[in-house]
């Protein structure tokens, strides 16, 4: 589902409160409704707990795909290993890695023509995401699946508290 270049969006915040399941399910649906539209992303290989069990093939995945972009050129070997891990999610593989990987890291994005349409971050507590009308349908009635919730996105960020606040309203977490 390819959107018009110039077609409005809105941006939609993951709601607080939510169960694990309810918050990995709402990062692995938004993904796959922007799918079609991103042109590139990035995942950090790292996290501020202890990867899943499940996650784990990923995370040594994403390692690995770091450790060929160095072999082929288009990563430096003073670069991090485990951040800014480039994506296609055109191949199957690098982007189950992105969905598999994005609930539990402390950093991944998605861009498209130069916008961002999708962060999540702070180890599976921070989601955000930019969605067309007809992206936003799609992904409320896939979240409106038993046992799923669709009131997972809200258009509010949540108030942040603490020594970054004042930065609030200088990016798309509010």
């Amino acid at each position: 589902m390819i959107s018009e270049p110039d077609e409005p969006r809105r941006d939609l915040f993951l709601r607080d409160g939510l169960e694990a399941a309810d918050v990995v399910r709402a990062h692995h649906e938004a993904l796959r409704v922007l799918r079609d539209d991103i042109e590139s992303a990035h995942v950090d290989a790292y996290s501020d707990a202890a990867w899943p069990r499940e996650a784990v093939p990923a995370y040594e995945h994403a390692l690995a795909m770091a450790r060929n972009g160095v072999a082929e050129g288009v990563r430096s070997e003073r670069d991090d290993p485990g951040m800014g891990i480039d994506v296609d999610v055109r191949d199957d593989t690098q982007f189950d890695v992105l969905l598999t990987l994005a609930p539990f890291t402390i950093h991944a994005e998605a861009w498209r023509r130069g916008r961002q349409v999708f962060g999540a971050g702070d180890t599976g507590t921070a989601l955000w995401v930019s969605v067309t009308a007809r992206q936003e349908a799609v992904l409320v009635s896939r979240l409106d699946a038993p046992g799923a919730s669709s009131t997972a996105f809200t258009p509010r960020p949540r108030r942040r508290r603490g020594p970054l606040s004042r930065f609030r309203g200088t990016g798309p977490w509010g």
